[in-house]
């Protein structure tokens, strides 16, 4: 993955803030939205767009586009900042392979020392019955 190269294909738009703030919100289009063409990305390779299709499924829209939105700070440029990490974060994330999972051989001895242990506890119970007297 080239973050240089996947930067270069990310498009910002600047958006009035909602909310409350007064007169700073309403005048000043700091809030940022990102998107981001997953089905047009050149910076992504076959395999890593069907992967992150499957994983960033409920985040896509249909035509398969990432829409973020940053509004935290009053600046543009740390909103810019912020929404591009929160990005990167998304799209590392969504391209990890998980490891495959080996099952594990459990060892003869402890297979032993647990039968041992419910055998003893079966005698345990058995010598706190009454004696039969038959």
């Amino acid at each position: 993955m080239d973050t240089e190269k996947i930067i270069s294909e990310l498009s910002f738009k600047a958006v009035r803030s909602s909310g409350a703030g007064g007169q700073n919100v309403n005048k000043v289009s700091s809030k940022v939205v990102l998107t981001f063409d997953l089905k047009n990305a050149q910076a992504l390779s076959e395999e890593e767009k069907l992967r992150l299709e499957t994983k960033l499924s409920s985040r896509l829209t249909t035509d398969l586009v990432l829409i973020l939105n940053c509004d935290e700070d009053r600046s543009q440029f740390k909103n810019k900042e912020i929404v591009i990490k929160r990005f990167l974060e998304i799209i590392k994330n969504g391209l990890l392979v998980p490891k495959e999972r080996r099952a594990t051989k459990i060892p003869k001895s402890v297979i032993r020392k647990r039968i041992k242990y419910k055998k003893n506890i079966s005698e345990v119970k058995k010598n706190r019955r009454k004696p039969n007297l038959d």
